[in-house]
This record gives C-alpha cells, sequence and structure tokens, in this order.
C-alpha cells in the first residue's frame, strides 16, 4: 500500500520545488534539497567532532582513547551527567539561531532537529524522556515561543523519543547572563527551576535529556538538572544545538 503513494508523493514534492525551489538557510542560493545549507555555507559551521569531554561536551585537542574527562570537568563537574552539542557557537550557526529566537525566523528547525538526532545519538539512545529548559513566563509572553521546546520537538520526532514541555519550570525570572562570569552565572539561576509536584511521577527514576539551544557556562543546565535530580531522575544528561567551546580556554 505504501509503495502505490510514493509516486504521488514525488509528483507532489516535484510540483512544490518548482513552486517552492529550496534555496540555503544560511545564504538563500539554489540547491538541490529543502530545509539545508550549500556547501559554502556548511563548510562555516564548526561541527562538534570527536574527541570530546565526555562531561561538558566540549572539543578536545587529543584523543587518549576511551572515556576523556577535561580538567574544567574535573575541577568543576557539573549537576547533568554529559552534555553533547551539535556546533561551537559561532560564525553562520550564531546567526542562524539569533534568527530562530528572535526573529521567528523557523525555516532552519527541521535542518536543527536533524543536527541534534545526530549528535545526540549517545545521549538519546537511552533517555526516556526529552525535557526543555523553559524560558521565564514574562519572556515567553514576549516571544511567544521557546526555542528549547521546538529543538526538543524536532529531535523527539526524529528519534521518537516523548517531549514533555511540562516537566520544568522557572519559579522567578532572571536577568540576561550575557557578560556574567562562570561563578555569576551559577548564582543567577541558583534555585530558579522547580518540578511541579504533579509532575514528579513522569520524572522519578527517568534517564532525561535537557534541552537547549546553547550551552555557554553550563550554569542553567546545571541548575536544571539538580531540580531534575532532586525530584527523583535516574540521570539527567544535557542537548543543545551549540556551545562556547572556549569558555574554558
Amino acid at each position: 500500500m505504501l509503495s502505490q503513494h510514493r509516486p504521488f508523493r514525488r509528483l507532489r514534492r516535484a510540483a512544490l520545488d518548482l513552486l517552492l525551489p529550496p534555496v540555503c538557510l544560511g545564504c538563500r542560493t539554489r540547491i538541490m534539497d529543502h530545509d539545508s545549507l550549500c556547501p559554502s555555507c556548511w563548510s562555516q559551521i564548526n561541527f562538534v567532532r570527536p574527541p570530546v569531554c565526555d562531561r561538558l561536551g566540549l572539543p578536545l585537542a587529543i584523543d587518549t582513547g576511551g572515556v576523556t574527562l577535561s580538567a574544567a570537568a574535573v575541577a568543576n563537574p557539573p549537576d547533568y551527567d554529559r552534555a553533547r552539542a551539535v556546533a561551537s557557537f559561532g560564525g553562520l550557526l550564531q546567526v542562524l539561531i539569533h534568527g530562530f529566537k528572535f526573529h521567528d525566523n523557523h525555516n532552519a528547525r527541521r535542518l536543527f532537529g536533524r543536527w541534534m538526532a545526530d549528535a545526540g545519538r549517545e545521549v538519546l539512545a537511552d533517555a526516556d524522556l526529552l525535557v526543555p529548559v523553559p524560558l521565564a513566563r514574562w519572556r515567553l509572553l514576549a516571544r511567544r515561543f521557546n526555542q528549547a521546546q521546538i529543538l526538543a520537538a524536532e529531535a523527539g520526532r526524529r528519534t521518537g523519543k516523548p517531549v514533555n514541555p511540562f516537566a520544568l519550570v522557572r519559579i522567578r525570572s532572571t536577568p540576561h547572563q550575557i557578560g556574567l562570569t562562570r561563578a555569576q552565572r551559577s548564582r543567577n539561576v541558583a534555585g530558579v527551576f522547580r518540578v511541579p509536584d504533579r509532575e514528579v511521577p513522569n520524572i522519578s527514576g527517568k534517564a532525561i535529556v535537557l534541552v537547549d539551544d546553547v550551552i555557554t557556562s553550563g550554569a542553567t543546565a546545571s541548575a536544571a538538572a539538580r531540580a531534575l535530580k532532586q525530584a527523583g531522575a535516574c540521570k539527567v544528561d544535557v542537548l543543545a544545538l551549540a556551545i562556547v567551546s572556549e569558555r574554558y580556554s
């Protein structure tokens, strides 16, 4: 039955390509496929490749074999178990993320979901649930969407993992983290997240993947992971679209 519908799907896709030809999400030049980048723009994305710090997800210069921890992970271990990210924050990826977050440009959401499902294979394999990092209420009202929830939905759609956008709430607003030191960021988000009582049964004993757009210092992810573990989560990993890879240099 499915094979009978394939010719119609191909015909519909061809008609769509004529009406709305696929263009690069970065530079808008014509390309072969929708939801992608041209080779030039693709080369500008600094994808995180092994070796990486098993705990922080930071790219490492040398592969020592097996599980490797960076000096930063040993000195200041986070409250989450592992973090993984698609690419280093900056350049074209930063432009795409800013368009996504601040200018309602969601054309890249399917590409982001594809990237995150690939980059997060290790942490997604045994995950029971994806939980997006929640926004403050006033920020959600101003923006009208939570970018982490969109990313979690796309990653969940590609992997079949369930998403719970209600598992974690912010109980107070915090100033922007931009320009703060790592210690200041940690103080800024301390105690800011909570698992609602009605969601505790959905979290207890579960392996959670916390989803966010950017890991900067890891302070937000750590604060969220603490709240999830206090509610009984057995493991909390983090999956992000980008990571500030020079933050511990």
